[in-house]
């Protein structure tokens, strides 16, 4: 019998129990691929060329505080910038709450212009425009909801005091979060009573150069005024976002770890009865000439073995499924999308070596340990 065969051999014994150890492992790295997707799309918001031209001005307080809109004009005339819109959340509620998913009024004109990675038909663009009360949406929110050009909806305010009536007159993909439902800012306005609140401020500039020195500006043109202002990247915005559901990355991170700590229990578990189970056939091997880096380099094979096996179930298993699936209407929108990278997969083979490894330290140092007489007298 050769050495391979004489380790796959011994780790065919029960196969039940093997099964079940390779699901365990299957099931857990899937879980911790799962939780690092879930961590990079949320930490690490996708980037462009376009992004970073994209400059975000908040008020300095929070984003619960406004901005008024004379300072749209200013924000205009700076050295730097190129287009300047107006992007208020407005957070209604479609027919019912779980239906949830991003509504904002835009600068209609400025929309595209700010966001030029979204594709969308020039015809609907002006359809969009004509009309005070028509608005756009992005081709994931408009499958989820089976809508179609022309259809009307109603939004009802929650933050704001107001029920838009809108008319879909065009459907927008790719580039930007293709959940979004955006309506013109005039419509909002004249049903909020000409107030002249705004949300935010979005700004492309001219260039990439011009961005940094462009932020500070902004900060210092409205520093001491009744509505100071953060400005920052998109991307940092972004992330500014995510924090305020907190520490995400620890929490995660945690998660993930006690996953880790908890296969590595239930693969020592498994080693340490299978080598126990085998303490004559160890005694026998170590009579005939085999010494202790040669019987470890066998334990080692099979525990390597059985969590490669489960990491490649596990990791491989959650690539594909969520490459096959539309994460985002089986999480009523909650998640957009779930893209298992590279780098996350071979964080989880990782992870499933280094657990074959260290689970097999002790249970084979402890036969390495026992006598040849000792490991005679154990029985089968």
């Amino acid at each position: 019998m050769t050495i391979p065969g004489f380790i796959l051999r011994n780790a065919l014994r029960n196969k039940r129990r093997l099964g079940l150890t390779v699901l365990s492992v299957a099931l857990s790295l899937f879980l911790f691929t799962t939780l690092q997707t879930a961590l990079h799309e949320l930490t690490q918001p996708p980037t462009s060329e376009d992004a970073a031209l994209r400059i975000v001005v908040r008020n300095k307080v929070s984003l619960a505080n406004v901005l008024p809109a004379k300072y749209r004009s200013r924000l205009e005339r700076m050295p730097g910038v190129r287009h300047v819109m107006k992007l208020t959340w407005f957070g209604g509620i479609y027919k019912d709450k779980a239906n949830f998913f991003p509504q904002f009024a835009v600068d209609s004109e400025q929309l595209f212009p700010v966001f030029s990675e979204a594709e969308i038909d020039a015809k609907q663009i002006q359809d969009f425009l004509k009309e005070k009360n028509a608005c756009v949406v992005g081709n994931k929110t408009m499958e989820r909801f089976g809508w179609k050009i022309g259809d009307r909806i109603t939004l009802q305010g929650t933050l704001w005091p107001c029920d838009p009536e809108l008319i879909i007159r065009g459907v927008y993909r790719k580039g930007i979060d293709m959940t979004n439902l955006f309506f013109h800012h005039e419509y909002f306005d004249e049903l909020m009573g000409n107030k002249g609140l705004v949300g935010t401020y979005w700004i492309r500039a001219e260039n990439a150069d011009s961005v940094s020195d462009l932020i500070e500006r902004i900060d210092r043109t409205f520093a001491n005024s009744d509505a100071e202002t953060k400005t920052e990247t998109e991307r940092a915005f972004q992330l500014g976002f995510v924090s305020m559901f907190g520490n995400i990355k620890v929490l995660l991170g945690s998660i993930s770890t006690v996953i880790v700590f908890t296969m590595i229990l239930v693969t020592a578990s498994t080693m340490s009865m299978a080598i126990r189970e085998r303490s004559r056939e160890i005694a026998i091997l170590k009579a005939v000439g085999f010494d202790g880096w040669q019987i470890f380099g066998l334990i080692l094979a099979e525990s390597f073995g059985l969590a490669v096996a489960g990491g490649v179930i596990g990791c491989g298993g959650a690539a594909f499924l969520y490459r096959n699936i539309d994460i985002y209407s089986l999480s009523h929108g909650v998640l957009l999308k779930l893209d298992v990278t590279p780098a996350i997969l071979a964080a989880g083979m990782t992870v499933a070596a280094i657990l074959g490894i260290v689970s097999c330290l002790m249970p084979a140092y402890t036969s390495i340990q026992t006598t040849v007489v000792a490991g005679l007298k154990e029985l089968d």
